[in-house]
């Protein structure tokens, strides 16, 4: 057994189940920016969840590209929401803004930064899966 994809595997299911909750039971419409955010994390859920069953000693090759342009997004999300000269490039158009912030625990605790963590955990999982496995070989 893996540690390092085991703690990638849970921290997507742990994202994926808290933006499934923040919209579903607290009610927060993502915007655009979150669902691209959730286009990255979902399928990472489940291919972390196959890759860890079936012992898959390549699952970095597919799901690293996943959590590597989540977690650009996502720290870019929290860079729009803390700094007001990026709100100009906000891409947010219509619906909810990007900017706004829904949580904002402790000053600085938001929605995209909890993404970031999370996909920066899975991305520094699956680098040490990938280098465990490189010189198992």
């Amino acid at each position: 057994m893996n540690k390092s994809l085991l703690l990638a595997w849970i921290a997507a299911i742990i994202a994926t189940l808290g933006s499934l909750y923040l919209s579903e039971v607290m009610h927060f419409i993502p915007c655009t920016l979150c669902w691209y955010q959730r286009i990255f994390m979902y399928p990472l859920a489940i291919l972390l969840g196959i890759g860890f069953y079936y012992h898959d000693k390549k699952i970095h090759r597919y799901a690293l590209p996943l959590s590597v342009i989540g977690m650009l997004m996502s720290g870019y999300h929290f860079l729009l929401q803390k700094i007001p000269y990026l709100q100009q490039f906000e891409m947010c158009t219509s619906g909810v803004p990007c900017a706004k912030d829904y949580l904002n625990l402790l000053g600085f605790i938001t929605i995209p930064l909890m993404a970031f963590t999370a996909f920066t955990i899975i991305t520094i999982s699956l680098v040490i899966f990938a280098r465990i496995n490189k010189n198992e070989e």
